[in-house]
Order: structure tokens, then sequence, then C-alpha cells
């Protein structure tokens, strides 16, 4: 017969120290008996399932497990003892526990089977992985949203090693270079370039590693990419340098310019054509202009010493030509300088600076006052923005505007004019660049109007649609568009016979710098 510990031997201690090691275990520790019945049940493991230990010793181990682990369970232990095959005893795997609340929540379980003199029995050590499941569910929700950028991004993205390897490359990326992602994994980056850069690319990279000096890595750069048919193409490229545990890799962000740089292309050929035809017809403006002062201004003096001193000796008819030729030289000097004034439009123009409409309406309204008491007009005005503009065009063209509408009133009826504005944004949410805002100045009359047939008309250089009726060079709505394009806008003008007539003209907030 054995007999008892005593109290301070070493196997009394050793047994201490171990219960008290299974006591504050972080992980649960479980033994049942042959039949599943619980005999013990530490702290950690009563936590882990949300009983309490007198909750649970006695009972079926099954009771800590969901469908249908619960219901196999008494299966499993019987066909263990008959067969001694086991699935996790001595092996150990990740499974379902069932709390007291009803919740399933993921552990390990590792079970070892213990014989001891009269029975044997089972302890399983039980590690919650509820934490590192959602961790990993997160690190996999975080891995897949990253990957569906890279994969559904416009702009190619590239990932090569140290060597310039390729080791990703995205659907954008092998689109641009006309590849299948399958075909440039494994191969060198500078497959994709044209030479020099493919025999320099290797050189490069060795001349970074020694030195750290970077030509594009964190800078970024216009490149000439070579797609698989051997054409070349032009790209922003971007390099980011990423440190990997043990390994340096490089992510490069292909931005295909190809449609930027032909509308670039084309824009500066157009421009330059522009300027050469403009400056072309300014010159013949001016010339012609200028050339045509000389002998106008010899009509106009003959015509006056025959109207001054020998007005008297000609005949009616005479005196009637010589009028009429004096007028005529009256109107054609109008149209000069006229014409003139129109050169001057871009030609002479001013820096563009910051604006008021509404003072510049002001000023023009006080210049217009002697014109305007006389035909009784009334001019109802709402508030106008403050713009980037040239001030001595705008002023130019709310004058050419207002004195419009009182040029062409109803003969029995007062002129009235109503100015107004309306902010405008081109396309939403664009704000950036000069000419995204805009505003549309309103200017409407109750004048006697005109058929929209003319609207293209009307806005030509020289057009007049009312014959000799009003007096003017039809000139002026001709400058007031070239004004309004040169400040990112235009005019047109809707109108009906007799009723009167709106014209919007539009403006762009802000002005490119010259």
């Amino acid at each position: 017969m054995e007999e008892p510990l005593q109290p301070g031997s070493q196997s009394a201690d050793n047994i201490s120290r171990l219960k008290a090691v299974i006591e504050t275990a972080i992980d649960g520790i479980i033994t049942i008996d042959s039949k599943g019945i619980i005999e013990t049940v530490n702290p950690a493991a009563a936590r882990i399932f949300g009983y309490d230990s007198s909750e649970i010793i006695g009972r079926n181990v099954s009771m800590l497990m969901p469908e249908p682990d619960k219901s196999q369970h008494d299966g499993y232990i019987e066909n263990y003892h008959r067969t001694g095959i086991g699935q996790i005893i001595g092996k150990g795997r990740e499974v379902q526990g069932k709390r007291k609340n009803g919740s399933t929540f993921p552990f390990l379980l590792s079970i070892s089977e213990v014989k001891l003199q009269d029975k044997v029995i089972f302890t399983g050590i039980v590690h919650d992985i509820s934490g590192l499941k959602k961790a990993e569910a997160a690190l996999r929700e975080s891995e897949n949203k990253i990957n569906s950028i890279i994969q559904g991004a416009v702009d190619g993205i590239i990932t090569i090693d140290t060597r310039g390897i390729i080791e990703m490359m995205n659907p954008a990326a092998a689109r641009q270079f006309g590849y299948e992602v399958e075909e440039l994994i494994g191969q060198s980056v500078n497959i994709l370039m044209p030479e020099p850069d493919r025999s320099r690319h290797d050189g490069y990279m060795h001349h970074y590693h020694e030195t750290g000096q970077q030509r594009i890595i964190g800078i970024g750069r216009e490149v000439t990419g070579r797609r698989k048919d051997g054409s070349i193409f032009p790209f922003f490229l971007s390099i980011s340098e990423v440190q990997l545990i043990g390994r340096r890799v490089y992510t490069g962000f292909v931005h295909d310019i190809t449609r930027q740089k032909l509308n670039e292309e084309r824009l500066r050929r157009y421009a330059a054509e522009l300027e050469r035809s403009n400056r072309e017809l300014q010159d013949f403006a001016y010339v012609s202009s200028h050339d045509l002062q000389e002998p106008l201004r010899k009509i106009q003096a003959f015509g006056d010493r025959l109207k001054t001193k020998d007005y008297d000796k000609l005949s009616d008819q005479g005196k009637d030509y010589v009028d009429r030729m004096l007028n005529a030289a009256a109107r054609m000097q109008n149209l000069i300088n006229d014409l003139l004034n129109f050169s001057r439009v871009t030609s002479k123009a001013k820096s563009f600076v910051k604006v008021s409409l509404d003072q510049i309406l002001t000023e023009v309204i006080s210049d217009l006052e002697v014109t305007i008491e006389k035909t009784g007009a009334e001019i109802i005005r709402s508030p106008l923005p403050e713009i980037e503009a040239e001030p001595t065009q705008m002023r130019q063209l709310f004058q050419n505007l207002l004195s419009n509408a009182i040029k062409f009133r109803k003969e029995d009826e007062s002129p009235i004019i109503n100015i107004y504005a309306k902010h405008l944004q081109r396309t939403a949410h664009l704000t950036a660049t000069p000419g995204d805002e805009v505003t549309e100045i309103y200017v409407e009359d109750n004048g006697i109007g005109f058929d929209e047939k003319y609207l293209d008309r009307i806005f030509n250089i020289f057009q007049r649609l009312e014959g000799q009726k009003f007096e003017g060079s039809g000139i002026g709505l001709a400058v007031c568009r070239k004004i309004a394009i040169r400040h990112g806008g235009d005019i047109t003008a809707s109108s009906q016979p007799g009723v009167g007539t709106r014209f919007i003209i539009t403006l762009a907030l802000r002005q490119p710098e010259e």
C-alpha cells in the first residue's frame, strides 16, 4: 500500500507547482474520462466557453460543441476505443466550440491520452483563435481590396525586383504594352523599353544600387515605352521603392499620355497657325486702314474746298454730288476707325486683372447718361461678379451692348434694359482649371428685335440687318464676340421681331496666365 504524500515532500511540491501552472494558464485545459464526462476544467477553459467551472464538471464534453460534432462525439469516442484510430487524439486540429450563450468560435484543440493505474483519461488543450481568425479575415479583405484596386486600375502597375525582373503586372499595364500578363512575368523590364534605354537600364539600376542617385525613383518623369508590336508610345512613369523583409522591390505606375501628347501637338500647331493668321489679318487691317486714310483725307479736303470756295458756282445737282461725296467719305472714315478698333482687341490688349463688372457697368451707365436721359431708357440691374479680365475691353463690351439696346428701340416705347448674371460650372466637380467656371451675363431689351434666322450674321464684321435705317458700321457686335472669346467665353442671342432681344455673354471667372 502506497503511503500518502506528506506536505513539504518533493512530490507534493511538484503537484502544487503543476496545479498552479494549470490554474494560471492562458489556454484552456480540460480532462474527460473514457465516456466523455468532464472531470476537471481550469479557469481559462471555463472563461473561454463562458461558464463557471461548476456548470461544466460532471457533464458530457459534447455540451461545448455545436452540431454536428455534438451528436457525433459519443460515437467518435466509442470508435476510438474499438479501433484505436483517432481523428484528433495525438494530432490536434482547428475545431469549432460553442459558448454558453450559443455563439460559436474557432479554437485549436490538441488532445493527449493519459493512462492512469485504474483508468484512461483524455486531456484537451484549448487555444482560442477567434482574434487570429478575425485578423486573418481582415487581412484577406485588405488584400482583396488592394488586389481589386490593382487589377481594376486604369493606369498600369508593374513590380520588379532589384535585378529588373518583372514580378507583378496588372491587366492595364499588359494592355498598354500589348502583351498578356503571363508573357511578361519573369522577364526583364527592359523588354518594354526602346533603345537606347533598353541597353542602359541594367547599368542604371546598378548605378542606383551603388550610389543611391536616382533619375526616376521617387521623382517621376515622361518616358517612352515599346509595345509588343514594336511601336512606341509616351507615358508618365513614377517609381516607388518598397523595402520588404530581406529584400527590395520597385513599383512603377504607368500613365499613358499618348492622347494628351497628340492633343498638345495639335494644339501647338493650331496655335502657331492661328497666331500667324491673326498676325496677317491684323497687319492687313492695320496697313489697309492706314493706306486708306491718305486718299480719304484728300477726298475730304478737296470736297471741303469745293463746298467752301466753289459751292455757289455749282448747279443744284453738283451741290448734291458734293454733299453725297462728303457724307460717303465720313462713313468711310468711321468704317476705317471701327476696323482699326476691331484689330486692336487682341493686338493692343493688356494683361488680365481682377475686375468688378458691377463697377464697369456703373461707369458705362454714367458715360451714356445723356443718351439714357434723352431716350427715357430704364436700366434694371442686378449684382454682377468680379472676374479676371481686361478692364478697357469689359467697358467696351458693356458700352456696345447698352448702346445697341438703346439704338434699336421702338419708336413709340421707351427702352427698358435688364442686366443680370448667372454662375455656371461647365462640368460638375471641376473647378481647378481657368475656364471651368464661367459667368453668364444677360442683357435683355424690349426693342425691335430680329428674326433668329439671322443670328449667325449679326456677330460678323460689317453685317447689318436694318440697312441704312440706323447709323453704324455693323462692327460693334463683332467686337463684343472677339472680346468674349478672348476672355474664355462667347456671345449669343435670342430674339423675336417686335418683342425684344436677349444677349447672353459668357466670360470665364479666371484666365490662364499669358
